[in-house]
């Protein structure tokens, strides 16, 4: 657990510091099968590592901002327009990359619910934060979330909700309606099981983009490699778990040879590479980790 507030900075700033450390933590881990990183692009020839900083950098002001809206109680409605608005400059600095749609809805619903804690909180001295609160902060907008889990219209073309209508895939919206579910029943704890063991961030953080990878549907995989692609990932991330992961010796060799086979299949795993970043804000948020 973790102060909603620190003296030195407004929970906006703390809530936004949280969100783009995140993003940053998960540009930075590597190796991460098919996914940019600074050590290369992946399964991406449209995309770098240069592309998702400028893409972070867009981004600085959305997260305080969708936070200070849920401190107010505001609608869904509002942290919706938030989100299309974060969404347009993103697509500016990137060029018209998309590099964290997924990550502006998650981790945007996260800020708005820390938001609302803290309101919840206000006057007292210290006040603390778990990820069930968090999590049920999240119910302060169910209704509206799940409205808009079919609010897409009949022409909309983005691949996620293509692929979701195709494949029967949930995606981003309905993990939101849900709570966030991966993140809090897959993702987390996954993480705090190898930090408990007293392995590093960077091992837990591994560990936790495998069983991400083994659980999802993911509208990225399956965009790029239908049905057979996201059962080629979520065997494979199976195969890491059950061979130890990040415990076992010889882990990095083998999620560097699911980096090789994802790359070989231009498959990248971004829905879970989101649902990592989301992970890590609510670890931060829960934990007291410096922003």
């Amino acid at each position: 657990m973790t102060a909603l507030a620190t003296p030195a900075l407004r929970f906006d700033v703390l809530a936004a510091r949280w969100a783009l450390g995140a993003l940053h933590a998960e540009l930075l881990l590597y190796p991460k099968p098919g996914l940019v990183s600074l050590i290369d692009n992946g399964s991406h020839t449209d995309m770098n590592a240069a592309t998702f900083m400028r893409s972070l950098f867009s981004l600085r002001h959305y997260f305080a901002a969708i936070s200070r809206a849920g401190a107010a109680a505001a609608p869904f409605s509002v942290l919706r327009q938030l989100g299309q608005h974060a969404e347009l400059r993103m697509l500016a600095a990137t060029g018209g990359i998309n590099t964290h749609r997924g990550a502006i809805f998650s981790l945007g619903l996260l800020c708005a619910a820390f938001g609302r804690l803290r309101a919840a909180h206000a006057g007292s001295a210290v006040s603390s934060i778990d990820a069930a609160a968090l999590r049920g902060a999240l119910t302060s907008w169910r209704a509206e979330l799940a409205a808009h889990v079919n609010a897409a219209p009949p022409g909309a073309t983005s691949h996620g909700v293509l692929v979701a209508r195709r494949h029967h895939a949930g995606g981003a919206r309905e993990e939101g309606a849900r709570g966030l579910p991966m993140v809090f029943e897959v993702g987390l704890p996954a993480l705090r099981r190898t930090l408990a063991a007293g392995a590093s961030m960077q091992a837990a953080r591994i560990d936790a983009l495998f069983a991400l990878m083994a659980t999802i549907g993911d509208t990225n995989v399956l965009h790029r490699g239908g049905a057979d692609g996201a059962q080629l990932v979520r065997s494979t991330a199976r195969a890491f778990i059950d061979a130890g992961g990040s415990a076992a010796p010889d882990w990095r060799a083998r999620a560097l040879a699911a980096h090789r086979l994802f790359v070989g299949r231009r498959l990248s795993p971004g829905g879970a590479a989101d649902l990592l970043a989301a992970t890590c804000l609510v670890q931060a948020m829960t934990s007291g980790a410096a922003p």
